[in-house]
């Protein structure tokens, strides 16, 4: 359940980071309440999420997910570059995020 939580929190985040795209730097009301909203759902959840997952298993799946997919979005449906470096440091990421997780496996 600790897992469905989290995955609710990084999709909570990846849609208030995309709302805040749109926010046009808090100037539009709709999208700037989104953002709001979606940072605070996804930070209760989270909250939640650290009473049965470790602080740094939780927050490295959090980070290279948010930071993985927003960079997908990015580069996919907002026009911007996707460049053999950019793909690469996507990579990385999630590479990373796998790194920190396999001492929780044991």
């Amino acid at each position: 359940m600790a897992y469905v939580m989290l995955a609710c929190a990084i999709l909570s985040e990846i849609l208030a980071t995309t709302a805040m795209k749109y926010s046009d730097g808090f100037s539009r009301l709709w999208p700037s309440l989104a953002t709001a909203l979606g940072y605070l759902l996804a930070f209760a959840l989270l909250a939640q999420t650290l009473k049965s997952i470790s602080v740094g298993t939780a927050y490295a799946i959090w980070s290279g997910a948010g930071t993985a997919v927003i960079a997908m979005i990015g580069m996919v449906f907002l026009g911007e570059s996707a460049s053999a470096l950019k793909l690469l440091g996507v990579l990385l990421v999630i590479a990373g995020v796998v790194v920190l997780n396999l001492d929780g496996a044991h």
